[in-house]
């Protein structure tokens, strides 16, 4: 985290790994509401985070002096800018807040396929930022876990 005069300027999650939308903790899923689809679930650490189709939902415990767990939800109404990086091995999707907030999402360690399925989920958010609907074929393809990478790369 960066900090200007002992203040948090930004947050960031490096999440290591996809998780099982079956694996995930219940109490991840307590914050799914009716009507919202979930559409991945990563982890790092002791940290979860989720992306739905209307929200992200980050889960931050911490365990320093005194442990905590603060529970962030991240509406895609309040974005303001969003951009993905893809580095070789890793990729990073940065989020603007209308409140001026910066927002990092890392995720680390990624393959081909781990990349396809972050640039569909990408797109998905995307859309949704912008207003849009999210592409049918975008979303059955997150929704089954098809992300074959021969059928992406022309995309």
């Amino acid at each position: 985290m960066a900090y200007i005069r002992y203040k948090e300027v930004t947050k960031h999650f490096n999440f290591t790994r996809p998780i099982d939308k079956k694996n995930l903790p219940s109490y991840v899923l307590d914050y799914l509401y009716e009507n919202e689809i979930l559409l991945a679930g990563y982890k790092v650490g002791r940290d979860h985070g989720i992306i739905t189709n209307k929200k992200i939902v980050l889960f931050d415990n911490s365990i320093s002096f005194k442990p905590k767990k603060e529970i962030t939800a991240i509406p895609y109404h309040a974005v303001s800018a969003h951009s993905i990086i893809f580095h070789p091995s890793s990729a990073e999707i940065y989020l603007l807040l209308d409140s001026g907030y910066p927002l990092l999402l890392k995720f680390v360690n990624l393959k081909s396929e781990d990349k396809v399925k972050l640039r569909l989920l990408y797109n998905a958010m995307s859309a949704v930022i912008c207003r849009q609907e999210i592409p049918k074929k975008v979303l059955d393809k997150i929704i089954n876990n098809d992300f074959d990478y021969d059928d992406n790369k022309e995309e």
